[in-house]
């Protein structure tokens, strides 16, 4: 994952230190940040690493930019089509690298089909963690009405009061290493939670996930998004939650229907949504839109509610996360060419 502005450099590409000319091994980072540039021009070499960093995104324009290196970071922001993956695999590519924890934007099946082996990165949970229960909290103390009011020199107290979390029960959907972050968490709170994973891993009143999202005030989403997982929070899910219950989606937008999500919204039968993700965010979220039309119709509607917290896909980005993202970019290639070594 990277962070939200383009790297600045004249002819769109970060080289390496001259004193790294001799480095062996070389990475093709695509779709790099001003931030992540600047951490990856200096961890590379350290790694004994040549990097090749540039703003464009991967894609058969930019392919020649691969040429001589087998391995490629992308970001999480660019859908890579299989043209493109062909492409880099004639231009000698033999691994990619995500740099997000999820792989919905590469066809993987279709990658190793032709020879290319694709790894995503692991980071610190608590970016994403810590990001939901502030999400949870502001929905359930009406922050954005407050903070909006507020703004404007209202200083009068809100017509609706705010929720305790130590008072509900929240429910969480996978739990994974961030998951179960947000379970260690919630645990300070002393709120009640179950939890739902096809998996069981770690220590959780696990019940079918029906059961917890019509048992919880609060359901929040931590699973990657997958052809099974798609609506996982469906119409008739939606419908059947808890009356006043809120969602909390810090994973991917699909995950929700948002029709339904909207509808149910809309009628007051949920209480309230925090989103850092939304179906249909590409080319909208990580881009300057203050002076262009929204096409998404549900996206503006949601930033319309005033218990609707959205974020722009953001809930990871922290210095720690981002040292960890390019430091395991690197160190994936690496291991990498290591096993090929070997094998």
């Amino acid at each position: 994952m990277t962070d939200n502005e383009p790297a600045r450099t004249t002819d769109r590409r970060i080289q390496a230190p001259e004193s790294s000319a001799d480095l062996a091994t070389g990475i093709t980072i695509y779709g790099c940040g001003r931030d992540e540039a600047a951490l990856f021009s200096e961890m590379a070499p350290r790694f004994g690493v040549m990097p090749t960093i540039t703003a464009d995104a991967v894609s058969e324009a930019t392919v020649e930019m691969a040429f001589g290196n087998r391995c490629v970071s992308v970001d999480h922001k660019t859908r890579v089509s299989n043209s493109t993956l062909l492409a880099l695999r004639r231009a000698g590519v033999a691994y990619i690298s995500t740099r997000s924890v999820g792989y919905d934007h590469i066809d993987v099946d279709y990658a190793n089909s032709i020879g290319i082996a694709v790894e995503n990165v692991t980071y610190s949970a608590d970016s994403v963690a810590d990001y939901t229960l502030m999400m949870m909290l502001m929905v359930l103390r009406n922050a954005k009405s407050t903070l909006r009011r507020t703004d404007v020199h209202d200083y009068r107290l809100s017509d609706v009061r705010g929720r305790e979390l130590r008072a509900l029960t929240v429910g969480v959907v996978g739990t994974g290493r961030i998951g179960a972050a947000v379970i260690d968490r919630l645990w300070g709170f002393g709120c009640r939670t179950l939890a739902y994973d096809i998996n069981p891993t770690v220590s959780a009143n696990y019940v079918p996930l029906d059961e917890l999202s019509q048992r919880s005030d609060v359901v929040t989403l931590h699973t990657p998004l997958t052809p099974r997982t798609r609506h996982l929070l469906h119409r008739r899910r939606i419908e059947h939650m808890k009356d006043g219950a809120i969602v909390i989606n810090t994973a991917r937008g699909p995950l929700v229907d948002t029709e339904a999500l909207v509808a149910a919204l809309e009628t007051g039968r949920l209480g309230g949504a925090g989103l850092d993700v939304v179906e249909g965010e590409e080319e909208i979220f990580y881009v300057d839109r203050r002076n262009k039309p929204i096409e998404n119709r549900l996206l503006a509607r949601l930033q319309q509610m005033p218990n609707v917290v959205v974020s722009p896909h953001t809930a990871y980005f922290t210095d720690r996360s981002l040292s960890d993202i390019v430091a395991n970019s690197i160190t994936n290639c690496l291991e990498f060419e290591s096993r090929n070594q070997r094998g």
